[in-house]
């Protein structure tokens, strides 16, 4: 099944030398020397790069993993810190390469490095060294090359640190606090709509893979792998010329048609996406040459995290954009995406935090701090929340929270009530400045935590909430800045994080 077209929710208003050959020849005619030893070279090449490709061993990798000072991503350009800290960690590993013929292939090394801020501010670099055939000025040196150009770009772009982006741009001008830099957004923005490019791999058959739910609780995960299997102007039909490739998978397909409940027996599940990275690993070279790192998935099950984990560069290297942004089960902020959950089944109760709020408020008949576990009869759901200077956004069975996009639909400030949790665009949009954030263990004190909130502060961050709606709407056909372009800009800075570089082995 397929999502319909139809209107989305969208808010109320080194040289390589011949093998020297012992030879007991030796002539004083210079001609004789021409005549017999070209042929004999041609021969030579022609045997060695002829039409059998040569079989490729197991390659083993080097990876060192150290921290520094020089992220692009994050709060060292959208909100300019970082703290300094370092260690090494050395380990190998062995996979295979792609034996895709290149006739005029060299072999060379290249490294990979991933620049990322952590949640703490850190700066996280991941160098990766292998092995692996290559051509010369490769489209991937070119890509590199124009993203080298990017960085540059969005490096000056932030050293404005007006609230207000300095580049012209007839839909909308990015300005104000809700942003951690206006100006570095705008930028990176309008060089992702010129230069991202999505390789979606073809195999794999549906319902499981390119195919998703667009009618239940999980239908943002639908709604992105239509946008993408539909094609626009982010995916190209040419994997070279992709910055990122997509793996079609869609984690609730794969709960629905492969989990067992009566065994509880997830064996299936773990096949199957071991099966499919071996399948386009063995056909391709792009998921061995960064061992994943410039690949994606997409989840809003709560599975998602644990789904990955059954391929360790999957959950390690890739890029995972996930609804269940959870710190505590692995979720890294530095490659993985947070994903918002929208256009879900609104007032559902679900998950423990909301039976703590339940359990906390229910009973105070609070009209300040009103809880329910059913509207009354006659009441709209949408028009509660429209009225409401606050609106509890309370985990539910992992840390997301559909209520944080319906609170902003509604023009609501957003109160989220999770630990661990990372924030949709946290990396350009700062949060504090239109929600309020309130840890499990404060429930009792949500009152005397909202009551503290002055007048004026709450009138600004509702003027916020205003203007934030457009990164979070959902629209049948994507529009500029909207929630599909905001999830491709959090994958765009992602990979512009990841290096890859060759360099001759001398």
């Amino acid at each position: 099944m397929t999502c319909l077209n139809k209107v989305a929710m969208t808010p109320p208003s080194s040289d390589h030398k011949r093998p020297h050959t012992p030879s007991s020849f030796r002539f004083s005619s210079l001609n004789l020397v021409w005549f017999l030893v070209v042929p004999s070279t041609v021969f030579f090449l022609v045997s060695t790069l002829g039409p059998h490709r040569p079989s490729i061993s197991p390659l083993s990798s080097l990876l060192q993993v150290s921290f520094s000072n020089n992220s692009l991503q994050g709060s060292s350009i959208f909100n300019g810190s970082s703290i300094d800290s370092s260690f090494q960690l050395e380990a190998e590993t062995d996979y295979f390469v792609s034996n895709m013929p290149l006739p005029d292939a060299i072999i060379e090394k290249h490294t990979i490095q991933l620049q990322d801020i952590s949640k703490n501010n850190e700066s996280e670099s991941v160098v990766i060294v292998t092995s692996k055939i290559v051509k010369k000025n490769s489209k991937l040196e070119r890509n590199e090359a124009n993203l080298a150009r990017v960085r540059s770009s969005i490096k000056q772009a932030a050293l404005v640190r007006n609230l207000t982006s300095t580049h012209q741009d007839p839909d909308y001008v990015p300005h104000g606090p809700i942003y951690r830099n206006a100006n570095a957004f705008h930028r990176s923005y309008l060089e992702m709509e010129k230069v991202f490019k999505i390789y979606v791999y073809k195999e794999g058959e549906p319902p499981i893979f390119h195919n998703g739910p667009c009618r239940s609780i999980y239908s943002s995960e639908g709604r992105f792998i239509h946008e993408l299997e539909k094609g626009n102007f982010y995916t190209t039909e040419d994997p070279d010329e992709a910055l990122v490739y997509f793996l079609p998978f869609s984690v609730v397909m794969l709960v629905q048609y492969l989990y067992e409940p009566e065994t509880s027996n997830t064996d299936a599940i773990g096949r199957t996406v071991v099966d499919y990275i071996d399948v386009i690993s063995g056909k391709y070279p792009y998921w061995n040459r960064s061992l994943g790192a410039d690949h994606f998935m997409l989840s809003c099950h709560d599975w998602g995290p644990r789904t990955s984990s059954y391929v360790p560069h999957l959950f390690h290297k890739s890029i995972r954009v996930l609804c269940n942004a959870n710190t505590s089960e692995g979720f890294n902020p530095s490659k993985d995406a947070s994903f918002p959950e929208i256009n879900l089944l609104t007032g559902r109760l679900h998950g423990y935090i909301r039976y703590l709020l339940l359990n906390e408020w229910k009973d105070k008949r609070d009209p300040d701090v009103q809880v329910f576990d059913q509207l009354p009869k006659g009441v709209s759901y949408m028009s509660k929340l429209k009225n409401s200077r606050f609106c509890l956004c309370p985990s539910g069975y992992e840390v997301a929270s559909p209520r944080i996009v319906e609170a902003i639909y509604a023009e609501c400030v957003p109160v989220l009530i999770s630990d661990n949790y990372v924030p949709p665009f946290s990396d350009v949009l700062n949060w504090k400045s239109f929600s309020i954030q309130i840890a499990v263990k404060d429930i009792p004190n949500i009152k005397k935590i909202l009551m503290g909130v002055s007048q004026r502060q709450y009138l600004r961050m509702q003027r916020r909430v205003k203007q934030v709606q457009r990164h979070f709407v959902v629209n049948a056909t994507p529009k500029r800045y909207d929630v599909f372009h905001m999830i491709n800009h959090s994958i765009w800075l992602r990979r512009l994080n990841i290096h890859v570089r060759y360099f001759h082995q001398s």
